[in-house]
């Protein structure tokens, strides 16, 4: 809900001052030319001696002031609030935005002009004309916004355009609250496949561990009443001379680290079909299917930046729902780093099970291609997706460098597709897949 804001009249003398001469700037076309016509018929009927004619301009003039005047003086106040539902969207997809305007004085107003500020991207500006609202009334409009870009778009702020009768004089009173539109990257729905060598646990993507945290700490406890007898640790309690009970196993998330090449010198072209939104959307894509299978699942990016951040075990410190949240605005935000390397996401994944890693990546020079294999040995299994953003730009057949890079990871042991131009990521997800039973030796966990 957006804030509410209230316009009103007067306010001391310096802002009656102020507001008189934002009142006399308002006059429209009509205004001036009444008033232009006014003096001109005075000044004529001074030289010509024409008392008539003295008091047909002194009308004529001072109509339009009087008009401004009374639309200075106007003292019903409206108060404003804005709704926008969702406030996260897919990009191709549409939000709906709700306005409501309340007249909170005791007089009714006149003719009302809604405009409420939109990003051209979104659409043509909104306009509403709202008629005589009376007094403790309220009044509902709606309008609807769409972007085929990814990003977070300001909408705001409404502004209020309040007319005389004889439109003379135009005045534009602006409210101070505005929401964000947060657009994500498109989404692909991705096949519910498994690699063989999945590890046994409560869910697809959960694993049987040590305790960390809770009533089952890493180290044996002292005995608590109504521990069960079968989980004394004997051991520890005759080193310690009293009762203790021994860890247990319980369920733990199993981990997914999706990473994204954003380096400009890796992509060619942009807008909505370019490669690198394609890298965008599939880091977008397998993040929400992992999350779906019960993964605990992190966002890398060449710069070394990690999404949602760690806790001090290593473990994501947020649930599914707000990792997932956090992700889809990083990657409605993310554009082109100025980096040449992959050197801090390397970094990022030193140290640790990694669990399955999915990286999308642009295209590679023989440097960053043997570092990216190396990344391979931190992880339990690896899936790469290259692009090559020249085909992408022509539309033609993948180039050999690129075959060259794909062999490169396969033979590091990554599970490594080049993308061409269009290509479905759910269909490279399946042959992924196929790609992975044939090697399930190699396999850590499966991926799912």
């Amino acid at each position: 809900m957006g804030g509410t804001a209230v316009p009103d009249g007067q306010r001391g003398d310096e802002d009656d001052r102020g507001g008189l001469r934002t009142a006399l700037g308002g006059l429209t076309t009509r205004g001036r030319s009444f008033l232009a016509a006014g003096v001109a018929a005075a000044v004529c009927a001074y030289v010509l001696g024409q008392a008539d004619l003295l008091r047909v301009g002194l009308l004529l003039a001072t109509l339009p002031l009087i008009c401004v005047l009374v639309l200075h003086r106007t003292r019903y106040r409206v108060a404003a609030s804005r709704r926008l539902t969702p406030q996260r969207v897919e990009a191709g997809s549409e939000a709906r935005v709700q306005l409501r305007m309340e007249n909170v004085s005791k007089l009714p107003t006149g003719l009302l002009m809604l405009q409420d500020h939109v990003p051209y991207m979104l659409g043509p500006r909104p306009r509403f004309v709202l008629d005589r609202v009376e007094a403790g009334g309220r009044r509902e409009v709606s309008y609807r916004v769409r972007s085929d870009l990814r990003g977070r778009f300001p909408l705001g702020p409404l502004q209020l355009r309040l007319n005389d009768p004889f439109g003379m004089c135009e005045l534009t009173r602006s409210f101070s609250a505005y929401d964000t539109l947060t657009v994500v990257p498109r989404t692909e729905a991705l096949p519910p496949v498994k690699l063989v060598g999945e590890s046994l646990g409560h869910g697809d993507g959960q694993q049987r561990s040590l305790a960390l945290a809770g009533d089952d700490d890493i180290i044996p406890r002292a005995y608590r009443h109504g521990d069960d007898l079968r989980r004394v640790h004997w051991r520890s309690t005759a080193r310690y001379g009293e009762l203790m009970v021994r860890r247990e196993e319980q369920p733990q998330r199993a981990r997914c680290t999706v990473l994204l090449d954003t380096r400009r010198v890796a992509y060619q072209g942009s807008g909505p079909d370019s490669a690198f939104e394609w890298a965008v959307s599939g880091a977008a894509s397998a993040l929400v299917h992992m999350l779906e299978r019960g993964y605990a699942v992190r966002l890398v990016t060449d710069t070394g930046s990690t999404v949602p951040g760690e806790g001090s075990e290593g473990a994501p410190a947020q649930d599914s729902a707000e990792s997932a949240g956090l992700m889809m605005d990083t990657l409605a935000v993310v554009d082109h780093s100025e980096g040449g390397g992959l050197s801090r996401a390397s970094d990022a994944l030193r140290g640790g099970d990694e669990g399955l890693l999915v990286a999308f990546v642009g295209d590679l020079d023989e440097e960053q291609a043997a570092l990216t294999a190396r990344m391979r040995g931190r992880a339990g299994a690896a899936v790469a997706f290259v692009l090559d953003s020249g085909t992408w730009l022509t539309g033609g057949a993948v180039a050999g460098a690129v075959e060259d890079r794909v062999r490169q990871l396969r033979e590091a042991g990554w599970t490594a597709l080049p993308v061409p131009p269009g290509a479905r990521l759910a269909d490279l997800w399946q042959q992924a897949a196929g790609m992975r039973a044939e090697s399930a030796a190699d396999t850590y966990g499966g991926w799912s």
